[in-house]
């Protein structure tokens, strides 16, 4: 099967300063793929390469099967894509533009139009300059949604929509899955892609520095565990322990505070050897995960 995207060592640079440097990767029919970083990471470089708005200083790209500069006319034909910074014409209603915009690809999407807009609780006939930053998120949305592409591209999706809206937002993404469509997602809110996403990829400083899936990722991140004793302990019994990154002493003394990366038996089992009076576990999530690729920048 064709992938939805694929990219061969995609290298953007502005000038001498790297956008994005060899990326490779694929994103498969059908699935969900977050891709993140932090700013300046090349997050926004690359879907402008992907879709033909940068040309590549290297490699190549591919979307549905298509070359990303030689057929991007076909390919815009084809997707449907949220810019994280969305130009509207303020002095339209929001039906005014989406009916412009439905026109521009030659086809009806009122009908489907009218339905995104209830769901999202939008009324599609207040001009656009009235619009709060969530109610044009939500006009950006239905754009990008309208006539129901192969591929969605996003941007930022859910930036200002309140959080009954990013559910219902979540239950539009998923719906696309359903239907065997794709959506590429770049988020900053890391519980969004956790949500949403079947696998990620996570860049930094330009570069990819993992591809996996969120499961896995999850599997790596860090366990916190919150021990209290019945008598106090000294916190170096488990500073030494495999995979322990911090210990910290607290409940006067009684307390122990862990983060462990990788098995924990080896913590468990020393704080089965003293008498426990209660212990809470946070499972590691997907923003622990990528934390943990930028602690050497939290350090520098």
């Amino acid at each position: 099967m064709t992938a939805a995207i694929q990219t061969d060592q995609l290298t953007t640079y502005y000038g001498s300063t790297p956008g994005i440097l060899d990326l490779s990767l694929e994103v498969q029919v059908g699935e969900v793929f977050g891709f993140l970083g932090p700013n300046g990471a090349g997050k926004s470089t690359t879907i402008r390469t992907l879709l033909d708005l940068l040309h590549p200083t290297n490699g190549s790209a591919t979307i549905l099967g298509f070359d990303s500069h030689r057929d991007a006319t076909e390919i815009h034909r084809r997707i449907g894509y949220l810019p994280g910074e969305v130009a509207m014409y303020d002095n339209m209603t929001a039906r005014e533009m989406l009916t412009y915009f439905s026109a521009l690809r030659s086809i009806d999407t009122s009908a489907y139009v009218a339905r995104l807009a209830g769901r999202l609780e939008l009324d599609l006939d207040r001009k656009i300059s009235s619009y709060s930053s969530g109610n044009r998120q939500k006009v950006a949305i239905i754009q990008a949604f309208m006539h129901k592409p192969e591929l969605l591209i996003l941007d930022e999706p859910s930036s200002g929509l309140d959080p009954l809206m990013q559910q219902e937002f979540y239950r539009m993404v998923d719906e696309i899955q359903a239907e065997g469509r794709t959506v590429f997602l770049s988020s900053h809110i890391l519980p969004e892609v956790e949500r949403t996403a079947d696998r990620v990829a996570i860049v930094r400083h330009s570069r990819l520095v993992a591809l996996e899936t969120v499961a896995d990722l999850k599997a790596k991140a860090r366990r916190h565990f919150q021990f209290v004793f019945a008598d106090p302990i000294d916190p170096a019994v488990f500073s030494d322990l495999p995979g322990v990154s911090s210990v910290r002493s607290s409940h006067d003394g009684h307390g122990i505070d862990i983060h462990v990366e990788g098995p924990v038996e080896g913590v468990l089992g020393t704080a089965s050897e003293y008498r426990m009076e209660n212990v809470i576990s946070h499972e590691g999530d997907l923003e622990d995960a990528f934390l943990s690729f930028y602690e050497d920048d939290d350090a520098a």
